[in-house]
């Protein structure tokens, strides 16, 4: 249950393909019933076009009541993308990873909504809007993080991550679920 919110978004490419205009879809990427209200458009004759676009819209409501597709709008899939950020190979086409490089994520900022501190003195940190980051290497936080500080997380090479607290010098860290 925990990733299904990701397969029902998965299905929802259909409202994101709609989104931006560009090429037509083809078959294998959005869903049947999507192409099927899209196909509507090509009926010439009024009474035809609206019975078709009646019955392709009901199956399309009927299709997002089974959960078979979800529709989702570009705030969705933002947000989305920054409760991701960090989590390692999850590359998804409309979450920012397979060619959409353009609304790829690199920082994240988000506030510190709880702190505490390993026995080896490398702290974890959890943000308010979610998403644990732990401390990698062993450079010290000169100001203890507190609640309601700022954070700064970006992509640093070879796939790891830099984490500043405060305005502090950063550390790495790596993402945690």
């Amino acid at each position: 249950m925990r990733y299904g919110w990701m397969a029902a978004a998965l299905i929802g490419v259909a409202a994101l393909a709609a989104a931006k205009p560009r090429a037509p879809a083809t078959p294998a990427t959005s869903p049947q019933a999507y192409q099927e209200v899209i196909k509507c458009r090509t009926v010439t004759e009024d009474s035809a076009r609206l019975r078709c676009f009646d019955q392709a819209a009901a199956a399309l409501q009927q299709a997002a009541e089974r959960r078979d597709i979800v529709i989702v709008d570009r705030a969705q899939v933002r947000q989305t993308r920054r409760s991701l950020f960090g989590i390692e190979g999850l590359r998804l086409p409309f979450f920012g990873g397979g060619g959409d490089e353009s609304e790829e994520m690199s920082q994240l900022d988000g506030i510190v909504a709880s702190a505490s501190q390993l026995g080896d003195g490398r702290w974890v940190i959890r943000l308010e809007e979610g998403g644990t980051w732990v401390q990698t290497d062993d450079n010290p936080i000169s100001l203890w993080p507190k609640p309601g500080q700022k954070v700064l997380i970006r992509r640093a090479a070879l796939g790891s991550y830099m984490m500043r607290i405060n305005g502090q010098p950063g550390v790495r860290a790596r993402r945690q679920f």
